[in-house]
């Protein structure tokens, strides 16, 4: 007789016991490792606004700085560096602006030594923004600052005068002309987004122009730490597409950041650390303005590890090609050649695009190491827009070393010519800036009492 054997039971009580086990296993408290992100500082964070003597030096440098540069290239803005040397031989300082006059130039025709472009005037119109907008520093008050200024230059054109002078409606037209395409971004920008977005790509012909950066240095003067700049110049930079507006931004942190080291590597690196929104995160392409930077850097770099030439190679040939002028020799200038030749090669269509003259700022404050004239000598002799880089950079420099510490000739210069035959008083200017009285003059230092 067959046994039969019931596996059902024992099959139910294993089922049972597994069930006890795993329920008791959930009551236990889960061990998991937690690795978090990083916690990334913001870059410059820490560091303070000098004190009230020491920042009207920091702002009235960094407008004298500006104006030193956009003086420097007035003459020769636009300009290939061969057609240069062969004009000037090597630009050492600021020569006078021989040319025509026109909106985005100076505003008359064949000025003296230091005369200066729309970024100075930028400048003075940025002053004027800050001192009244304080504590509204926002781009609806800046819109309205603008379209302000445009409408009272279209007024004068009903001056009942003008109908005596055709000299003088020249003059006045040539001030509607200046901020005419800019005040049809401004308005449109008060009107709604639809307005807006046309009115900007259509702004100097829809590229990435260097509108920006002739007026957001001036924002990093009056911000509390680099990324607050970056911040704010970003929500200012109306007029700029694409990576024109991150570049637009960073000069604002790398002024801001400037008032605070002297370390050229720490101002440069404010290109790098500060990217409050993640641009770096793109897929594919990265952070543009990151990727130029480090480009422009890395062309000084390589030009400084160049091989000295042989001693018995024919230095004839050479030497016929340094500029005269040129402070240094011959290796110098190969090194120099070498930057420009590079520079060169990444140039975009037109000289004033965002992009380009961001590549030569930053190749002239590694070539330059905080030597302020070196600087400006470096991106005057490259030609193209010069007149903007060196501004740009100029604010820059200026804001790092204060007034006091430059050139005595060239800081003169530009402070009479500005007052004297521009009408910009920069001392006024960087008063209104810091929020001080009008009559405001700082204190003679007391002399030290001796031993």
């Amino acid at each position: 007789m067959e046994t039969k054997t019931c596996t059902t039971p024992r099959l139910a009580l294993y089922t049972l016991t597994a069930l006890l086990a795993l329920a008791a296993c959930k009551t236990e408290p889960s061990r998991e490792t937690d690795i978090p992100s990083p916690i990334k500082s913001s870059y410059g964070s820490t560091i303070g606004l000098p004190d009230s003597l020491g920042y009207y030096d920091k702002v009235l440098g960094a407008l004298a700085g500006s104006a030193i540069g956009d003086a420097m290239g007035a003459s020769t803005e636009m300009w290939h560096r061969k057609d240069i040397q062969k004009t000037y031989g090597y630009v050492q300082g600021i020569t006078p602006a021989i040319r025509p006059q026109s909106p985005e130039g100076t505003w008359d025709h064949n000025l003296q030594a230091g005369a200066t472009t729309d970024d100075t005037r930028w400048k003075a119109l940025m002053a004027g923004y800050i001192g009244e907008n304080r504590n509204e520093l926002a781009p609806r008050a800046f819109a309205r600052m603008l379209t302000d200024y445009y409408e009272a230059a279209v007024s004068d054109l009903g001056d009942e005068s003008l109908l005596e002078s055709t000299d003088a409606i020249d003059s006045t037209l040539e001030r509607v002309d200046w901020i005419r395409e800019w005040a049809r971004v401004a308005q449109a920008y008060q009107a709604g987004p639809d307005s807006y977005n046309l009115a900007r790509d259509r702004f100097y012909g829809g590229d990435l122009t260097c509108a920006g950066m002739l007026y957001t240095p001036a924002l990093g003067l009056v911000a509390e730490n680099p990324e607050a700049a970056y911040r704010l110049a970003y929500d200012h930079a109306l007029f700029d597409l694409g990576y024109a507006r991150d570049i637009s931004a960073l000069v604002a942190a790398m002024t801001r950041m400037a008032m605070n080291t002297s370390q050229t590597d720490s101002l440069l690196n404010t290109a790098v650390f500060i990217d409050p929104y993640r641009f770096e995160d793109s897929r594919l392409v990265g952070r543009i303005s990151l990727t130029l930077a480090l480009s422009a850097r890395n062309y000084v770099k390589r030009a400084r590890l160049l091989r000295p030439l042989p001693k018995d190679f024919s230095r004839d040939s050479l030497l016929r090609l340094v500029p005269t002028g040129y402070p240094e020799g011959p290796e110098g200038w190969r090194q120099q050649e070498f930057i420009y030749s590079n520079l060169e090669r990444d140039q975009k269509a037109h000289a004033f695009h965002a992009g380009e003259i961001w590549q030569i700022l930053i190749a002239s404050l590694e070539f330059g190491q905080g030597d302020f004239m070196k600087t400006m000598q470096f991106i005057v002799n490259y030609g193209r827009d010069n007149d903007t880089v060196a501004a740009v950079a100029g604010m820059i420099l200026g804001a790092q070393l204060g007034f006091e510490a430059l050139p005595e000739r060239e800081r003169q210069l530009v402070l009479r010519f500005s007052r004297d035959q521009l009408g910009m008083d920069l001392e006024a200017m960087a008063r209104e800036i810091c929020g001080l009285d009008a009559g405001w003059r700082p204190a003679t230092p007391k002399p030290e009492p001796s031993g």
